[in-house]
């Protein structure tokens, strides 16, 4: 009896993952039973993957949510609670732990403040409403990027560097943060010396990659047009430079040059790659030079910044990809990821309405500020020195008179930024554009949203290029 049921268990096991199989060769080709044009997947193997297991216990629940051709437009009150769900474990498995052990991590830091990092980090609003509202899985790849930052910490480079392997093979738009984790690990290869412990240690690196991928490309690997057929999927270039009013440098200068009509759409994408490359070389360039855990978190925000800023094809969502990095230093520098978390979580608000969001937005925004006002007193934090500005002050000594006063103008420029931000949220809620501009308010949010953006592109460009030279100057004397 015990033999019957194991050979019944072990046949049913082969079934369900050539079924597997299957769905996972299928899903990004279009067929009569898989309309791209419907839901068609646009994210690496890994999401098939996660999207096959979420498949199968939803199965387990109730055949009908899943049924081919049938559960197309199918909705109900239990369905919408287990996707919800879905989102809440993958938090629970992936996101969360990642974040609570870091904060857990952070060197010459109270329990305190470890306590209010990860409070703030898991309080902040962009994820929780794109994620829970919106309903997508981001916390998962983010989740393994937050994972591949917490093991370099440790020197674990072989882990750090396979968990970001699944993170960007869970979105491609992770290769935001790969030009950081690829900068760092081959500056720390550097430093140990090409040719002794920095080759082994690269050689071990490599190894990890390619092993990595293999295995989450593994059911693709039999046929080159499969793979094709995915990375087509993955880099839609025909979409154009941008769709929605995304704010970035793109939408914000087509108020002025309608560059998808001047432009050609070949030379949009190579006009975007030029500029985003030159964005973040100087970054990459210093990461590679002086290689420091804090120089790769701070890269972490300005490479992703400039992808977003600069870059072909971006989604509001993408913000996101700067806001986790930025999350990961609001113990450094509570004021400016503060600010930052909120006009990231503002340069959404055309989506999050569209998906009726907007006391959930008020909701959240207001905690999360309550929060960092509370447990990091923000207001208070403005000086040089707190934002990470004292050797680049000093480097301006005696050439600009004013950046003594700069804290003051830092602090007024954020109550301004604020109470923008709240009258547009205002306005954009309960009025009515004119008929003339129906994208007024859409438009004002990106413009306004991108000039915040660039600021801070320079501000964090900055602290890279300035603050890691003092520092390691320092630890020399």
């Amino acid at each position: 009896m015990c033999k019957a049921n194991f050979v019944k268990c072990l046949n049913s096991s082969c079934i369900l993952f050539t079924l597997g199989i299957f769905f996972f060769l299928s899903t990004y080709f279009n067929t009569s039973d898989n309309n791209l044009l419907y839901w068609g997947l646009d994210y690496p193997p890994l999401t098939a993957y996660h999207s096959f297991i979420c498949a199968y216990v939803a199965k387990l629940i109730n055949p009908d949510w899943i049924a081919l051709h049938t559960s197309r437009g199918y909705e109900s009150q239990p369905h919408k609670l287990f996707m919800r769900t879905t989102v809440f474990v993958a938090d629970l498995l992936v996101y969360i732990p990642a974040v609570i052990l870091y904060c857990c991590w952070l060197k010459e830091t109270s329990t305190k403040k470890k306590v209010s990092s990860a409070l703030c980090i898991l309080l902040y609003p962009g994820l929780i409403l794109i994620d829970h509202g919106h309903f997508q899985y981001n916390s998962v790849s983010l989740g393994f990027a937050v994972w591949g930052v917490l093991y370099l910490s440790y020197d674990w480079d072989l882990l750090g560097s396979m968990a970001f392997c699944l993170a960007l093979n869970y979105k491609q738009m992770e290769l935001y943060h790969s030009l950081p984790f690829f900068c760092y690990l081959l500056g720390k290869c550097f430093k140990k010396g090409l040719r002794g412990k920095g080759l082994i240690l690269l050689i071990k690196i490599a190894g990890t990659v390619v092993v990595s991928f293999a295995v989450c490309w593994l059911p693709f690997c039999t046929d080159v047009e499969q793979i094709m057929q995915v990375l087509r999927r993955l880099f839609p270039i025909d979409r154009g430079l941008f769709e929605d009013k995304v704010a970035n440098i793109w939408c914000s200068l087509s108020i002025l040059i309608k560059i998808k009509s001047v432009v050609a759409p070949q030379t949009q994408l190579q006009l975007s790659c030029a500029v985003t490359f030159l964005s973040l070389l100087p970054t990459c360039v210093k990461l590679i030079l002086e290689p420091s855990l804090r120089a790769f978190k701070f890269a972490l925000v300005s490479c992703a910044l400039s992808f977003f800023l600069f870059s072909f094809q971006v989604h509001e969502k993408s913000i996101l990809l700067v806001s986790v990095p930025v999350c990961l230093i609001i113990n450094e520098i509570p004021f400016m990821a503060t600010w930052f978390l909120l006009v990231s979580t503002f340069s959404m608000l055309p989506l999050l309405l569209k998906d009726g969001l907007l006391l959930a937005y008020a909701v959240t925004t207001l905690a999360f500020l309550s929060a960092c006002v509370t447990s990091f007193s923000i207001l208070e934090k403005t000086s040089a020195e707190d934002l990470q500005l004292k050797s680049f002050s000093l480097s301006l000594k005696g050439y600009v008179s004013w950046f003594k006063s700069f804290p003051k103008i830092v602090k007024r420029l954020f109550l301004l930024s604020v109470t923008v931000m709240g009258i547009l949220t205002i306005s954009s809620a309960t009025m009515n554009p004119p008929q003339r501009l129906p994208d007024l308010f859409p438009t004002a949010v990106s413009v306004i949203s991108c000039l915040h953006f660039l600021f801070f592109l320079m501000y964090f460009n900055i602290v890279i290029l300035w603050d890691s030279k003092s520092r390691s100057q320092k630890k020399m004397s």
